[in-house]
């Protein structure tokens, strides 16, 4: 049996799950659907087609589904979907999607934002990552899973940010960020892997050193970057971490790689 508190606002047509508790003030739009055994604390606003599933836990002041904040936006009823089991915490914003940019926002499951996070429209975001405070993203950004982006940290609109990497705090995020990257940095450039986040992924010693070597010949052996990417291409069934850095490297679309410190050769 779902609990709504009487001062909360639930439009005709929205659907509740089982289980869920919605608290004071909280205001449902008509398309939205909540799943089952959700918890909405109290000022929680919930509008266009917004889609949440089951087991989230969405603090006071979050607004999702709100107008995506776009100047080619003209009023489309479009869409945001979120995963299972997902902490939302106070003051989060999450935008739907444009008719541009395929009129849907996706975030993954068990993701855990901090207050006054932003998700941005058209954004395609994975499973367990973690936002920071303020943590934001542009439009039609990527983020793959058990990513962790520091708090007061931006990504600027269309980068792709690879799995399991980790943004530093205060970060402005301009380029794409290869899977297992650590960045850091006003303007972030690319300062290793992210080690921490591989070993709780259960990398062993031995997978660690052959990546590791792989991304020392890629981002700091001799000549231009062009020709050390060239130059590892062979490497990529060493191991799976290197033939997703490959891949995500060559699907590159509309920004330039985020490279180490004194590496201008990215393009």
């Amino acid at each position: 049996m779902s609990m709504i508190d009487p001062t909360a606002r639930i439009e005709d047509g929205a659907v509740i799950g089982e289980g869920t508790s919605i608290g004071p003030y909280c205001i449902i739009g008509p398309d939205v659907v909540i799943g089952a055994n959700c918890k909405l604390i109290a000022h929680v606003h919930i509008t266009a087609q917004t889609t949440i599933g089951d087991g989230c836990t969405i603090y006071p002041f979050a607004s999702l589904g709100t107008p995506p904040q776009s100047l080619s936006y003209r009023g489309e009823l479009t869409r945001l979907q979120i995963g299972q089991g997902c902490t939302i915490r106070e003051q989060v914003t999450m935008n739907a999607g444009t008719v541009a940019g395929g009129g849907i926002t996706r975030v993954g499951d068990r993701g855990y934002f901090m207050n006054c996070s932003h998700v941005g429209h058209d954004c395609q975001v994975g499973n367990d990552v973690i936002f920071a405070t303020s943590a934001t993203l542009g439009g039609h950004c990527e983020i793959g899973d058990f990513v962790f982006i520091g708090g007061l940290s931006a990504v600027h609109q269309f980068t792709r940010i690879g799995s399991q990497v980790m943004v530093g705090g205060v970060c402005g995020v301009r380029g794409d960020v290869i899977p297992f990257g650590l960045v850091n940095g006003q303007y972030a450039s690319l300062e290793g892997l992210n080690i921490v986040g591989m070993k709780r992924r259960k990398f062993t010693r031995e997978r660690l050193a052959t990546v590791r070597s792989f991304y020392q010949k890629l981002f700091h052996g001799p000549g231009i970057f062009s020709e050390r990417l060239a130059a590892v291409q062979p490497l990529a069934p060493e191991d799976p971490a290197i033939a997703e850095i490959l891949t995500f490297i060559a699907e590159a679309k509309h920004r330039a790689l985020c490279l180490p410190d004194g590496d201008g050769n990215g393009n």
